[in-house]
């Protein structure tokens, strides 16, 4: 499904950065954008339509999905990367790049540069994701590992010898 990423720039204050960049919505069925479009100025900030991403739902992440919308509030996660000033659109440093229901997706992106924000998903989209989770998903019944004793092939558990330590002085 596309989405449309909805960026926010707002001014804030502090030492070493005049604004903070934050995905704010998501546009269920956007069109696709060649740049990006303001949607809103207000006093301190600008919103802007700033990319059309797919969203892309996996039979293999129905878990994830279903802890994403048990949660307060069911959330679709961009990932925004930082941009060469050639790549610049609007002359914005940063780029939607990636959109996704998981959160254990978003949270691989975390370890790196990108930034990963957190937008409301919104009620048709909710019940886009839970119809999929209801189609697709298989529960796996968790199967604790039992240890390994070191038993032999008769069950009876194996006598090792001690391991042998040399003797001083007996070879030099």
């Amino acid at each position: 499904m596309p989405l449309g990423v909805v960026v926010e720039r707002r001014e804030i204050e502090h030492r070493w950065q005049q604004h903070s960049w934050r995905a704010v919505a998501v546009i269920p069925g956007a069109p696709a954008l060649e740049a990006w479009r303001e949607l809103a100025r207000g006093d301190r900030f600008v919103r802007w339509h700033a990319a059309t991403l797919p969203l892309e739902l996996h039979r293999t992440e129905t878990e994830a999905y279903r802890v994403n919308l048990s949660g307060k509030t069911p959330s679709v996660y961009v990932v925004l990367r930082h941009v060469e000033p050639s790549e610049r659109t609007a002359g914005n440093p940063i780029a939607p790049f990636l959109v996704t229901a998981s959160p254990y997706e978003a949270e691989g992106y975390l370890e790196g540069e990108d930034v990963v924000e957190a937008a409301p998903m919104p009620a048709g989209l909710i019940a886009w994701v839970h119809a999929f989770v209801q189609r697709h998903h298989v529960d796996e019944p968790f199967i604790k590992r039992k240890r390994k004793r070191g038993k032999g092939d008769d069950g009876e558990a194996k006598r090792t010898a001690p391991p042998r330590v040399p003797q001083r002085g007996a070879h030099g």
